[in-house]
């Protein structure tokens, strides 16, 4: 028989059919409750016949539920396995498996985080200050009439990505960009080969496709192959020409010149304008420079008071570009004298910055063309201005001869006394070994095996070299040591310390995400190894889980200085590299970055500890950098991250580089003081007597079952090199 249920409250149903039973013509509804309640007792055979089609009902629904529950455990188990599967197998991009924009937001607020894929660091070619033409006429440009110039800024500033970019940027973008020509049916992009031009389409009509598929089509202004002008990387889709089109291209060498350029000219003419201010003239270079960054640049029209008689006003203004004239209110009377004009280069304001609130006089702009203002309030000023002597680094350089010792234990090794033992890792480069000394079982090493031509092929040279010199010097307990490099026709090798309690990376897979006391610690070591690289002018540039090894004790250690750089001080790099979902945006923006650009990276790492997934995530790098423009403002936290954790994160996070904790006068001690860390024992972990939250297994010091297994390569030898570029590897 049909059973209808009417709630309470409904529209009047159809009148049911002959034949049909109601609930409402068996019972009132405190009956049915009971009903459901399993404690109704029949008064009639119907009655009866009713509970057991209920309990029947009931039974189905639980069978139903359990068969539900254990489908669900098949699929965390099968996915627990894919995840392994696929750290060590390559991960495609365009796989099913690839996340959407947003989609870590979703999963995180359902409570199911999902698992990045083993990360790879990308880079560009390094470039230095010196490869940098700073004449205005250095870099080529090409004619073209003021349609195409408005189509070309036009399209840059409706691209996600570029319209990040200054005007003055895009200016020179605009005069540097050549015409190029593509006939019907033409490839202008192919997926998978190596890019590194840009295009902005004017006329014409394309296709874009994706492994054979059609995707889209595209016309009008539109910006073409975007991520190519970032570094070297593989097209990701390939685009055709319906009709014969006119594009406008620019070189990725030109583009980076273009970014370095500006903003070296702009820190130089920013500092040279500090030091014609009495109050900043006698401070370090470096902390000038870091002030430059902070400066912010403010337009005014004509007649506008920049700054009014009597009111309060804590920021300080240097005039770049026009004049203003200066003028004071007579008492009784509103009148005001004119007392003089300040000039490009001039400045007022300054006794704000000293904790003088009220203003003496009246700054009103006096140039039909505006006045151009750089600015820095009091507390930005306050932040960033302290005694450098002040700041003590507990990591002298005492242990030099300690670190000497060390080497010198292997100058007699030689690549033929080593035994390998497993792979401990598969990297960019080539492969990490376990590996033993031969006559020698009491210890292990990991044997971290490169390929000279690969290297070569992707122009890491001057990084490989930098990675053995920071790592053949650094002496501190955080940072994995490295020991002996050796060579031969294909290959280099690094031998460093095991650390066999694994990746933290394959703990946090296992486990989804950390509680607030593991992450705590574990970005205490890493803060640790930042203070010791930072005290050095060193910028890490590739912090990730996966670069965390543990010991067999649970203390974390820094590994793989392929992106590490010594900096001048006070000075900054312009190589793009890093790991999508890491990266500062001032390293997207190639504005130049330093060690704040670390501070930005450990706000990622503590969230993606939190949570299992880092908080910028796209389906494929240029989304995630678009992404990561947008700030951490925009990003959701799910409720399981506590408050003073998530003040922390947003504190590292910054958009501004200077306004990062640990970047500031107290130096990277504020992220020390902060009351994430409330209760830390700092000391303990730097005596190592702090308990770590998870105690690695490790059986004997050739015990790899902390590490994924992985197959043997593939590829097979690569080609000899014996260019000799690695005379002093």
């Amino acid at each position: 028989r049909g059973l209808c249920i009417a709630g309470a409250g409904a529209a009047p149903a159809n009148v049911p059919p002959a034949g049909t039973t109601t609930i409402s013509s068996l019972l009132d509804s405190s009956a049915a409750m009971n009903i459901l309640n399993n404690s109704y007792v029949p008064t009639s055979p119907q009655e009866e016949r009713f509970m057991q089609i209920i309990q029947a009902k009931e039974l189905k629904i639980q069978e139903m539920q359990r068969a539900l529950q254990q489908k669900d455990t098949e699929i965390a188990e099968l996915k627990s396995h894919l995840d392994k599967f696929q750290s060590v197998f390559p991960f495609s991009r365009h796989s099913s498996t690839a996340t959407t924009p947003g989609a870590g937001v979703q999963q995180r607020k359902s409570g199911q985080a999902h698992q990045r894929q083993r990360a790879q660091g990308i880079s560009a070619e390094p470039q230095s200050e010196s490869s940098v033409l700073l004449e205005p006429g250095a870099l080529p440009k090409y004619d073209k009439d003021e349609r195409s110039r408005e189509l070309i800024k036009s399209a840059i500033l409706d691209n996600d990505f570029m319209k990040n970019l200054d005007i003055t940027q895009i200016r020179e973008i605009v005069d540097c960009m050549y015409p190029v020509k593509y006939a019907a049916k033409s490839l202008i992009i192919k997926e998978g080969d190596v890019g590194s031009i840009v295009y902005v389409m004017e006329e014409g009509r394309v296709e874009v496709s994706r492994e054979g598929k059609y995707l889209s089509t595209l016309s009008g202004a539109k910006v073409l192959g975007e991520l190519a002008i970032l570094y070297n990387c593989q097209r990701t889709a390939t685009i055709t020409a319906i009709t014969e089109c006119k594009l406008w291209a620019i070189e990725r060498q030109c583009f980076q010149t273009i970014m370095m350029r500006t903003g070296l000219i702009r820190q130089a003419q920013y500092t040279d304008f500090l030091k014609s201010v009495p109050i900043f003239k006698n401070l370090p270079e470096d902390t000038l420079i870091k002030i430059s960054d902070v400066l912010e640049e403010t337009h005014y029209q004509m007649g506008d008071y920049i700054v009014r008689q009597g009111a309060r006003g804590d920021t300080f203004f240097i005039i770049s570009k026009g004049q203003v004239r200066v003028t004071i209110k007579q008492p009784d009377t509103q009148e005001e004298k004119f007392i003089r004009t300040l000039v490009k280069g001039d400045f007022f304001g300054e006794k704000a910055l000293q904790g003088d609130d009220l203003r003496t006089a009246n700054i009103i702009c006096d140039s039909a063309d505006g006045v151009t203002c750089l600015v820095i309030d009091r507390e930005t000023f306050n932040q960033l201005i302290s005694n450098l002597d002040e700041i003590k680094h507990r990591y002298d350089d005492e242990c030099i001869g300690e670190r000497k010792k060390i080497n010198e234990e292997f100058d007699n090794v030689k690549l033929t006394d080593l035994r390998i033992i497993a792979t401990l890792g598969v990297g960019g480069f080539g492969r990490v070994e376990l590996v033993q000394i031969n006559g020698d079982s009491s210890r292990s090493f990991a044997l971290k095996q490169m390929k000279k031509s690969q290297i070569v092929e992707t122009r890491q040279q001057q990084h490989i070299m930098s990675e053995k010199e920071i790592m053949g010097e650094a002496n501190c307990q955080f940072i994995v040591k490295l020991f002996k490099t050796f060579k031969d026709r294909k290959y280099l090798y690094m031998l460093m310390e095991s650390c066999l309690g694994g990746e933290l990376w394959t703990i946090l897979r296992d486990r989804c995400k950390f509680d607030d006391a593991t992450t705590r610690f574990y970005t205490a070591c890493v803060v640790e190894a930042f203070q010791y690289l930072h005290s050095r002018n060193i910028i890490y540039r590739d912090l990730k889980p996966e670069n965390l090894l543990l010991d067999e004790k649970g203390y974390v250690k820094l590994v793989d200085f392929g992106f590490a750089k010594k900096l001048q001080s006070g000075r900054k790099t312009w190589t793009f590299c890093g790991t999508p979902e890491y990266v500062a945006p001032e390293v997207i923006l190639n504005r130049g970055h330093d060690i704040s650009a670390d501070y930005w990276s450990l706000g990622v790492l503590m969230f993606e500890l939190l949570t299992g997934t880092p908080p910028f995530t796209g389906s494929d790098p240029m989304r995630t950098y678009n992404i990561i423009l947008k700030g951490i403002d925009a990003i959701e936290f799910p409720r399981d991250i506590t408050r003073n954790a998530s003040n922390l994160i947003k504190k590292l996070c910054r958009d501004n580089p200077a306004e990062r904790l640990g970047y500031q006068r107290g130096g990277i001690s504020e992220i020390q003081k902060h009351r994430w860390f409330d209760g830390f024992y700092w000391l303990g972990l730097q005596n190592r007597t702090l308990e770590p939250p998870i105690k690695p297994t490790v059986k004997s010091v050739i015990d790899t079952t902390n590490f994924d297994a992985y197959p043997p390569d593939p590829e097979g030898p690569p080609p000899d090199d014996l260019t000799g570029w690695d005379k002093d590897f």
